[in-house]
């Protein structure tokens, strides 16, 4: 999905005021159709008013792809939006606490039913799906919510930790020790994912919580990136280049290793500790 695309996703997304971050934030994302393919059928999103950050990677044919991605990131990242809103406000009238990766969980098998809905009634679309992988930060915590095997790293002290685990079948092979993570990175099934978007109405959303310091840097790809580029090199690019210069010289480097697929690259930087909150009476 071109920028022109990702504008016009933004500007469908519901302009509603949510909790500022206690960190200052810097992001930037790209995304690419790679060298192989004809079509990108990736799709990401950025809302940086909101503290929100998703990549979505398509699958199911052109058309079914891109139209699956497109609505993964269009209708999680409206109701994840909509219903943090609707929880803030309950929260003030009730000295509550908002209950972040409850409003994840339940924004991304949103998602799920509305690709697996459409599919149904268009047949041309029979079989699409997608993955995601979101981040959003409330207060001083970094939420996450995923399905698939697009992923989020974390670059935190000189170390790079991987924050998802993949919904793969080379997965589970290396979880059960059928396999090594080198032999998962060449077998023929590395492709197979276990848990998608729209391929059941409804879908296990793993979401995940780690507190922010200043100096982390977060990265969200589809696996366009990672079938071509190592961990330690994802985190020395991430910590020698700038926050801008980044996600491009990722994506050039996986295109430069043969492009078999879209890659989308999204960086967010954590820059320090905001002076003044706009709202302190929301609770994490």
């Amino acid at each position: 999905m071109n920028k022109t695309n990702r504008r016009e996703l933004r500007g469908r997304m519901p302009r509603l005021e949510t909790a500022q971050p206690e960190f200052r934030l810097m992001a930037h994302g790209g995304t690419d159709v790679g060298l192989r393919r004809e079509v990108n059928e990736d799709s990401f999103l950025m809302l940086p008013k909101n503290g929100l950050w998703m990549v979505a990677d398509g699958m199911g044919g052109h058309a079914g792809g891109q139209v699956a991605s497109k609505l993964t990131v269009q209708t999680a990242g409206t109701s994840l939006v909509r219903r943090l809103h609707a929880a803030e406000q309950d929260a003030r009238a009730q000295d509550a606490r908002v209950n972040v990766p409850r409003i994840m969980d339940d924004a991304v098998r949103e998602a799920c039913s509305t690709v697996f809905d459409t599919a149904r009634v268009q047949p041309e679309l029979t079989g699409m799906g997608s993955t995601v992988t979101v981040m959003m930060v409330y207060g001083s915590v970094g939420y996450f919510g995923h399905v698939g095997d697009s992923r989020a790293y974390l670059v935190r002290d000189g170390a790079i930790h991987q924050v998802t685990e993949d919904h793969s079948l080379v997965q589970e092979q290396v979880a059960a020790g059928l396999i090594t993570p080198e032999q998962a990175k060449v077998s023929v099934m590395r492709n197979i994912i276990t848990r998608s978007i729209g391929f059941e109405r409804d879908v296990k959303v793993d979401t995940s919580a780690l507190p922010l310091r200043r100096g982390d840097r977060f990265v969200l790809c589809s696996d366009g990136l990672t079938g071509h580029v190592e961990d330690d090199e994802i985190r020395d690019i991430v910590q020698h280049n700038d926050c801008r210069r980044a996600p491009r010289l990722l994506i050039d480097l996986a295109n430069s290793r043969g492009g078999e697929d879209n890659c989308t690259v999204v960086l967010v930087s954590v820059q320090g500790r905001r002076g003044r909150q706009r709202d302190k009476r929301n609770k994490i």
